[in-house]
């Protein structure tokens, strides 16, 4: 049995150490952790999955972004521990994610990834945003919390400034 509940500020050690569990060294080195620092993120969209015994299982984070003049949420990172892959996990906290973006008022979300795996959540290549490089503009990915969300939005992804 698996626990989703919000990330709690007790949460963030544990959470970076599954992050660096999952992804290669220099993670921290990307271009989307730019837009992180100095930033919280969402509050009541991060959140923690814990298995029966309260062992992190996975996580998901959503930050503040701008592009151009819009406001986007950032979607990532998103872990799953290696015990717990192949379960339906991410998915399931992806789709929590964006209905919960989408509740609390967010039109727009983006990430940087693999668009076949994102795809079957709804995500395209966002043809007219540019993340700052070293990104590969073929992963820039978005998709619409409310009808045509994305439609003429362009430019820039910036740090969150509000």
């Amino acid at each position: 049995m698996i626990e989703v509940r919000p990330e709690q500020p007790d949460d963030w050690w544990e959470v970076e150490a599954l992050l660096d569990l999952c992804f290669a060294p220099g993670r921290e080195a990307l271009s989307s952790y730019r837009l992180r620092d100095g930033v919280d993120p969402v509050r009541g969209l991060s959140h923690v999955a814990r298995d029966g015994d309260g062992t992190l299982a996975g996580a998901i984070r959503f930050w503040p972004v701008h592009v151009g003049a819009a406001d986007a949420l950032l979607l990532g990172p998103i872990a799953v521990h290696p015990t717990h892959q192949g379960e339906g996990l991410g998915g399931f906290l992806i789709q929590e994610g964006l209905e919960a973006g989408r509740d609390k008022g967010w039109q727009r979300v983006m990430l940087v990834g693999d668009a076949p795996y994102y795809g079957r959540f709804g995500f395209d290549r966002l043809e007219a945003v540019e993340m700052p490089p070293p990104t590969n503009p073929e992963r820039v990915l978005g998709h619409d919390l409310v009808p045509d969300a994305w439609r003429g939005i362009s430019g820039a992804v910036s740090r969150w400034c509000r």
